[in-house]
Order: structure tokens, then C-alpha cells, then sequence
């Protein structure tokens, strides 16, 4: 049954082809986690060249066939503004992912504290201050002091106005539904006591949200690992983990997560069930994976294309592959095993639908169970790790 999933522990599956859900539904059937088996963002659509309701109908049909009588949601991904909801509204949506990062004061990390006044005289200070700065002891993530509360106010003040007004939207639209918030996609991290400053206002402002993805320190690029320090992770997402549990009211979203095999073992055990994770572009690397394998000359042809395009499809990521350091071979699906070659085919996907988008459908649909057994091994991976 499409519905809100609510506080449930949740595990999003985006769909770029439209062809993915049958491997998802093997993988995440028995399992602890519900399910969000229609998964797209505005940003995902433009370069796939499909509609909500054309991913909410791929969703369907898939989950239709395999008589799935649970729980599962649908996530409106990355909303950036009001015009962005409307069609996924009409296509039945029940997860609406908030992006207020356009919104984000970056520069107040290293703002000098008079640049900070200036700023934060728009922003409700004394209120602000006088909620606080009042002294309440020591928590875990931390206390206020007036520079630190100064630097939460500029770089989210604004970004926590615009998702008040997204949910007052939502709320206009539609009656039930999940509501998160995504600050994911920023240069620097949110700190533990950022979160509480996020989560606290929102709180106050009426906003009922069920979960809340911070941007984590460390790198969380696509399609890779983890790259940083697993050890500070691990302090800084108990922390962030104290903050949740402090609230009781939401759950905490890891996005970018697909495939960081290392932070997930800290994820079961920090977060527990109050967690959501969110992958996308996995599904699209394995479905390449079943082209190198069987379909090579198509495969190169995506590989080469991705090559010419990556310099310019990457300027919407954060990814740190380089052209020089690919791999000189012709062991194709080894290539899926590589750092570099595996972020230059993830962000380029748009680029290669494009062009070769009927090719590959078609190739997947031609070895449809190579891609279902591969989706199904690489998300008992991911799911396993999350116990």
C-alpha cells in the first residue's frame, strides 16, 4: 500500500531507467525496512527525461506484479521550490524531500563577528538569543555561546524560512504525508549543535518533519565509499544521534548512500531504527554492470561517452574522480570496481540516456534476470549492513 512511512526505519531506492524495482523489491522483502520504491528528483527527471508520474508508474507496475501487500512510499526528492511540488502531487507522492540549500549561508563559518551582527539583525536575533543563550547545561552535541549561535542563525536562518514555507505549501496540498528536510548539499558540515538549531526551529515553527539529513563531515560522494575519517564519524554521529533521540519525533536521513559500506555498521549503531537512507545512482551503475558483461561494445560506447562528458555533468556534484587516473583496460566490468570510473558513469547518466537511452533499456530488458540477480546482491549488501 503506497502511504507515509512515517517514523518507520526506511530505505529509498531511486530508479533512473524505470527497470529497478523488481531487484529492489527481492532485496528489501524480509527485511526491517520499509521501502520508498519510486524515488526521483526534479533535477534526476530533467535528465532523464521522465515525469513523476511516469516513475510513480514504473513503481507501480513493478510492485503490482510481485503482489507487494506492504507499506512503501514514493519520494519526491530535492524539492527546491513551491512550483516543484504540484506534479508530484497529482502523481500521488508521499515523501516530499525538502532542498533548502540555495538558502545556506556558507560563508558564515568564517565570517568575522561583525559581518555575523550585520547579518543576523534581519533574523530575529533577540529572540533568538534570549531562547538560546539562557544557559541550560551542558548536552551532548554542545552549548550556545553568542558567536557560535550567531554562525547557526546566518547559515540556516534563512534555509529553515524557506522549508517552513515548503511545508505550509505541502500542507495546502495534501493531508498525509512524510516531510524532509535535506542539507546535505552544502560545503561544510553541519555540526551537532547545528543540527539541534535546525531541528529546535523547526520544531517551533510548527513543522511537522520526519526526517532531517544533515550534511556529515567527511566526504559522502557518489557511488563510492566513504572518504575521511571513520573514527571522528563515528563521535560526530553519536552525537547527531543524541540530538535525534533528544527530539523523539524524527528519524535521521543518510543521503548519497549508496554503496558506503563502511558507515553503515556506525549507522545500526548510532541510529538504530530512527534512520532513513537514500541511493539512486547504484541501481543505474549495476544495470552498466550487466552491459560490461554482455552488452561490451555498448558498454564502451557509454564509457567513452562519459569521458567527453564528465568535466561537465559533474558541475552539479560533489565528486572527486579524475580522467587521468582511469584505469587503462580492457576488462570491462572491472571498471565498475573503480573509483574513477564509477563516479565518471554515475554522474554522466543523463548524457548517456540521452544517447543511448533506448539502447540500454532494451539491453536491460534482454537480460533482465542478470540485472534482477545483480540488484538483488548488491542491496542485500547495503541492507545487511544496516541490520
Amino acid at each position: 500500500m503506497l502511504s507515509p512511512l512515517d517514523l518507520s526505519p526506511s530505505f529509498g531506492f531511486g530508479d533512473r531507467l524505470g527497470l529497478a524495482t523488481p531487484g529492489h523489491i527481492a532485496a528489501v522483502k524480509g527485511t526491517k525496512f520499509a521501502p520508498i520504491f519510486a524515488q526521483q528528483s526534479v533535477r534526476e527527471n530533467t535528465r532523464t527525461g521522465r515525469t513523476p508520474q511516469q516513475v510513480m508508474d514504473d513503481a507501480k507496475r513493478a510492485v503490482d506484479a510481485a503482489k507487494w501487500d506492504s507499506a512503501w512510499g514514493a519520494d519526491a526528492d530535492h524539492l527546491k521550490t513551491v512550483d516543484d511540488i504540484p506534479p508530484f502531487i497529482a502523481a500521488g507522492y508521499t515523501f516530499f524531500t525538502v532542498d533548502p540549500g540555495d538558502h545556506v549561508d556558507n560563508g558564515a563559518d568564517t565570517d568575522s563577528v561583525d559581518v555575523l551582527k550585520q547579518k543576523v539583525a534581519a533574523l530575529g536575533w533577540d529572540e533568538l538569543s534570549a531562547l538560546y543563550l539562557s544557559g541550560s547545561g551542558e548536552q551532548a552535541w554542545g552549548d550556545f555561546e553568542a558567536e557560535s549561535l550567531m554562525r547557526a542563525t546566518v547559515k540556516y536562518g534563512r534555509a529553515i524560512q524557506h522549508a517552513v514555507s515548503m511545508f505550509k505549501r505541502l500542507s495546502e496540498l495534501t493531508d498525509a504525508f512524510d516531510f524532509e528536510v535535506s542539507v546535505d548539499e552544502t560545503d561544510s558540515p553541519t555540526t551537532p549543535l547545528e543540527h539541534f538549531f535546525i531541528a529546535n526551529e523547526l520544531t517551533r515553527k510548527g513543522v511537522k518533519f520526519t526526517s532531517l539529513a544533515p550534511r556529515f563531515i567527511g566526504r559522502f560522494e557518489k557511488g563510492v565509499d566513504y572518504i575521511g575519517d571513520l573514527s571522528a564519524l563515528d563521535v560526530e554521529m553519536s552525537k547527531h544521534a543524541a540530538v535525534t533521540a533528544h527530539f523523539g519525533t524524527y528519524k535521521l536521513s543518510l543521503h548519497s548512500g549508496s554503496d558506503k559500506f563502511s558507515v553503515y555498521p556506525l549507522v545500526a549503531k548510532h541510529w538504530g531504527e530512527r534512520l532513513h537512507v537514500k541511493t539512486a545512482g547504484t541501481s543505474y551503475l549495476e544495470a552498466l554492470r550487466v552491459l560490461a558483461k554482455h552488452e561490451p561494445e555498448l558498454f564502451s560506447k557509454i564509457y567513452s561517452l562519459g569521458r567527453e562528458r564528465y568535466e561537465t555533468d559533474k558541475k552539479t556534484y560533489h565528486v572527486s574522480a579524475e580522467l587521468s587516473k582511469l584505469p587503462d583496460t580492457n576488462d570491462l566490468p572491472s571498471l565498475l570496481e573503480d573509483f574513477h570510473a564509477r563516479e565518471v558513469l554515475h554522474v554522466t547518466f543523463g548524457s548517456a540516456l540521452a544517447q543511448f537511452g533506448v539502447e540500454l533499456k532494451a539491453a536491460l530488458v534482454k537480460h533482465d534476470d542478470a540485472y534482477f540477480d545483480g540488484l538483488k546482491k548488491h542491496f542485500d549488501k547495503h541492507l545487511s549492513l544496516l541490520k
